[in-house]
């Protein structure tokens, strides 16, 4: 006889049967256990597909009683079998787990709009299925699980009401990968290291397919977004933006047998006698944990960093114009934060039909107020707006470019903000954070709620990963989070890292985020020899990814440039409606094509210091015809011709070494 299942349970009740026939008493019993090996799979295991069916993620317990994950695409390994839960100051739910009960299969519908993203309006379509989990003390704990066609993600959430703030000391969740993978990871920095103690930044370099398992060279372990690759299959994993009740999050330093664990912030990342880990009072829905699997095509082209962060908050958004920025300070640094120079760089983003001008560290000391005001004045009358630069202040740092001391509490942040409202300015450029600890995270979302009520645009520097706020705050319009151009005026060494450096971001930091690297330096590096071509360079305004962004050549360097390449960079869009992936491996080399004002933009970069010849497949542009600007050993450095895209959809360009090329259709 066999014996009755409850459905959707994976453990047995205490039940006793008994049974009388012809005269014989048999008594059954059975303890709540777990499943034995010979129980149906539907007891042991769940499985949950993409809506296409390509990817799909088995839940199960492990024999002890922890909450287990894996996922396969097109039946191939992508993570094995991972770790789920977290340990509580007054809970452990990372082991001796109950399967209480499995929701249902539901399909999740999401459609909206970005104007800081590499696609405009974008769709997500997934399938949800909750795990309700307890433990023996009956402490509860939801897995929560949405498949997409590109990728997977799970949150935690605690439900009931608490009083008191629950406080979690560590979260299980790890990334179990084959041991045949390898991954393009950035170590993270340790915290209050670095210039003036301004470290952790996200400004490593990428290792470039290392094999899993390698230890990161830095304590802090790897930052994310970290990409992996096993076969066909690629993976990458990250996270949504968390708010003040969760801190960010990081992969740890080690991982043995390939299994990359989730790790908190150092104890330094905080606020002055603000906390580090999370905690929160009941209910609590942790961030998403986010892994997008696919070809690399996929992942260049996903975008659920930004699907599965929440949504906008409500504010008059007509203020929000993306845009191109003039910057003195990253060729010309401190000496250039003077009124006359300023002034001769709003006249530079009135030519080449830029929005805005950023005004560099010390303003305030420099120039002063009052005269910024004029200065304010004077680019609106030419069509540009100002933006200024702020320290973020806090004893985290000891940066002393001002100002430091009006962003730290929510007083005088409002009275700069509407002071700088009043004044005409447009947004800030904030700098030098403390970390991702849960006090920071909270930190920054009460900028951006500030900024956003007095219709101030916001850039974060030396700061965190953006991790899908640029959704929700839709005036956040970059972050830094990259070891960008500022570190190639610096060092030589950074000059020669750039080519390899730039190939990486389009598949790592910048597929979905924005990113303020400052990119685009024609003509000349003060005591730095530039490795890349001025084709490079160009591309990088295509394939760089930022709500605005700020282009370090100055007015003496761009009036060099032949008249093909000052137009294209006033017409290159800020806003880009649709992305597509051509070609390209972290590392060597990347092509994307991105549209925007009903034309297609086609750029691409060699990462690699040999000359290279790649076919690339347009057909999507099949038979169009446009102008292509590339590398030449003319005078200028480059050349412009026309183009028309074979009926076969095929075309070849030639790369120099470091070169690159744009494209316009």
């Amino acid at each position: 006889m066999s014996l009755p299942r409850k459905q959707n349970r994976s453990v047995f009740r205490k039940c006793q049967y008994i049974l009388v026939a012809f005269g014989l008493l048999v008594l059954v019993s059975c303890s709540q256990k777990s499943s034995s090996p010979s129980s149906s799979a539907m007891e042991k295991e769940y499985t949950l597909e993409s809506p296409d069916k390509s990817i799909a993620v088995r839940f199960s317990l492990a024999a002890d009683q922890g909450a287990t994950y894996a996922i396969t695409r097109n039946g191939a390994p992508v993570l094995q079998d991972s770790k789920l839960g977290v340990r509580m100051e007054d809970a452990d739910l990372t082991r001796g787990l109950a399967l209480e009960s499995v929701s249902k299969v539901e399909s999740v519908k999401d459609d909206y709009e970005i104007l800081t993203a590499k696609r405009r309006k974008n769709s997500y379509r997934a399938n949800k299925r909750t795990f309700h989990l307890k433990n023996a003390q009956g402490q509860q704990m939801d897995v929560i699980f949405q498949v997409s066609d590109d990728g997977v993600a799970f949150r935690y959430f605690f439900p009931g009401q608490s009083g008191e703030k629950k406080k979690i000391n560590q979260e299980f969740t790890s990334f179990k990968f084959p041991e045949s993978a390898k991954g393009w990871l950035q170590p993270m920095s340790d915290a209050k290291t670095g210039w003036e103690s301004t470290n952790p930044s996200y400004e490593e370099y990428y290792l470039k397919g290392i094999p899993v398992g390698t230890p990161s060279p830095i304590k802090a372990g790897w930052v994310f977004p970290a990409l992996f690759q096993n076969g066909e299959n690629w993976a990458l994993i990250t996270e949504s933006a968390p708010d003040g009740s969760y801190c960010g999050s990081r992969l740890a330093q080690n991982a043995p047998g390939g299994e990359y664990q989730l790790a908190f912030p150092q104890e330094a990342e905080k606020m002055p006698n603000g906390v580090v880990n999370p905690e929160s009072e009941l209910p609590w829905y942790t961030p998403w944990r986010i892994i997008a699997v696919g070809s690399l095509k996929t992942i260049a082209e996903s975008t659920l960093g930004t699907d599965l962060a929440k949504p906008a908050i409500n504010l008059d958004q007509s203020f929000i114009k993306p845009g191109k920025s003039a910057w003195s300070w990253a060729l010309l640094k401190d000496d250039s934060t003077v009124y006359d120079v300023q002034k001769r760089f709003i006249d530079y983003a009135a030519r080449m039909n830029w929005a805005y001008t950023l005004i560099d560290a010390d303003w305030d000391k420099k120039i002063g107020y009052a005269k910024v005001k004029e200065l304010a004045d004077y680019a609106k009358a030419k069509n540009v707006g100002l933006l200024l630069w702020y320290n973020s202040a806090g004893a985290w740092n000891t940066a002393p470019y001002t100002p430091r001391d009006k962003m730290l509490i929510h007083e005088s942040r409002m009275q700069e903000f509407a002071r700088l409202r009043d004044m005409g300015i447009k947004g800030v450029k904030i700098d030098f954070f403390g970390g991702d600890g849960q006090s920071v995270m909270q930190y920054y979302n009460d900028i951006l709620k500030d900024a956003a009520e007095n219709k101030l645009l916001v850039n974060f520097h030396g700061c965190t990963l953006p991790r899908g706020w640029q959704r929700t705050y839709p005036n956040l319009m970059t972050m830094e989070s990259i070891k960008g151009f500022e570190f190639i005026t610096f060092e030589q060494q950074n000059a020669d890292e750039e080519a390899a450096h730039a190939t990486v971001i389009p598949f790592a930091r910048n597929v979905f985020d924005p990113m303020d690297f400052t990119p685009v330096n024609l003509d000349q590096i003060p005591r730095i020899t530039r490795k890349t071509t001025k084709g490079f360079e160009l591309a990088l305004s295509v394939l760089f990814v930022s709500g605005i962004q700020h282009y370090v050549e100055i007015p003496q360097g761009m009036a060099k440039q032949p008249a093909y390449v000052q137009g294209f960079l006033k017409e290159v869009p800020a806003v880009w409606e649709d992305s597509k992936f051509i070609d390209g491996y972290p590392g060597k080399q990347v092509v994307m094509a991105r549209q925007a004002n009903g034309k297609w933009y086609v750029a691409g970069i060699n990462g690699e210091n040999t000359a290279k010849s790649m076919v690339l497949d347009l057909s999507f542009l099949k038979g169009k015809k446009g102008s292509f600007i590339t590398d030449s050993n003319e005078a200028s450095g480059m050349q412009q011709k026309a183009v028309e895209i074979a009926a076969n959809g095929k075309t070849t360009v030639d790369l120099k070494p470091n070169g690159g090329f744009v494209m316009v259709f």
